[in-house]
């Protein structure tokens, strides 16, 4: 599966996003997808993930409460809203598919985005 991130741009903080990323494929629905972000200087960072069905999620501690994954299958979309953005927040955000259950580290992800640059200004 190819997939295309989409979405980021420059906010202020307090501001809102919706990410998005299309994917390719007619197997789309049996990947588990989630979305991770690298800062300048940091190394690659779980963010959210969500099951092939959209019935599990998992997120970062430093994302609860404000960010939301969801997907659509028959778009072919993965989504993470992210709401009460922070300074903190500023990274390239990447979207990334797997076969199977959902999974919090990079190396479990064997198909990635080229992600979308989220720039947040206090």
């Amino acid at each position: 599966v190819q997939l295309q991130a989409s979405g980021g741009g420059l906010v202020q903080a307090g501001g809102s996003l919706r990410l998005s990323c299309a994917a390719s494929g007619r197997t789309f629905s049996s990947y588990a997808l989630g979305w991770f972000r690298q800062a300048p200087g940091k190394e690659r960072e779980f963010v959210a993930t969500i099951s092939w069905n959209g019935n599990m999620t998992s997120y970062a501690d430093s994302v609860k409460g404000r960010f939301t994954i969801s997907r659509d299958n028959a778009k072919n979309t993965v989504y993470l809203q992210i709401n009460n953005l922070k300074p903190e927040d500023t990274a390239i955000y990447y979207c990334a598919a797997r076969r199977g259950t959902i999974a919090v580290v990079t190396i479990a992800y064997d198909n990635w985005g080229q992600g979308t640059q989220v720039t947040v200004s206090s």
